[in-house]
């Protein structure tokens, strides 16, 4: 929620509509959960990552079509973590059953748009979120975290541009 915060913030600092699909964020949420069954420990950009991506288009490209939006895209393509084309895949098959909709296939990550969204997000100050979101990740990247001897991720703690809520530096390992 703290990500869908940062992003109502952002669109009403610049009088931007911003448009809120969890009307059923619990049914959402148990029906995610149903459909990640069996997924739970499959890695980052595996089939759980489809799966979700899927989920969260369809309802995308369902609302686009229903109110006259010709285009849907997003912004998860930023994301150094996550596969492009696995993303778009999920945005173009969510797109194909609809004549009036076409999902934009823009790679943030070129001509500096990676740079740009750190720029941007250390100004507004957001989030920074240190896993995908789901459960599984930020389990999976604390026992990771834990691996390399580093601390858990603190959810709500970390951000950008707010060096108060760096964490402390990794201890050093010595070996005896």
């Amino acid at each position: 929620m703290l990500r869908k915060e940062e992003n109502m913030r952002f669109a009403e600092k610049f009088g931007i509509p911003f448009i809120d699909k969890d009307d059923d964020y619990e049914n959402d949420r148990k029906e995610w959960f149903a459909k990640a069954k069996g997924m739970e420990f499959e890695p980052e950009r595996g089939i759980r990552c489809t799966m979700c991506f899927d989920m969260r288009f369809e309802k995308a490209v369902q609302y686009a079509h229903e109110h006259g939006f010709p285009v849907f895209t997003s912004s998860l393509g930023i994301s150094r973590w996550k596969n492009m084309a696995q993303i778009n895949d999920c945005g173009h098959r969510a797109a194909a059953p609809y004549d009036d909709v076409a999902y934009w296939d823009f790679n943030w990550r070129k001509g500096g748009g990676g740079a740009r969204m750190i720029e941007i997000s250390k100004r507004e100050n957001f989030y920074q979120q240190e896993y995908c979101g789901c459960a599984y990740s930020l389990r999976d990247s604390n026992a990771h975290r834990k691996s390399q001897g580093r601390i858990p991720v603190k959810l709500g703690v970390l951000y950008y541009g707010d060096e108060s809520t760096q964490y402390e530096p990794a201890p050093v390992r010595v070996d005896k």
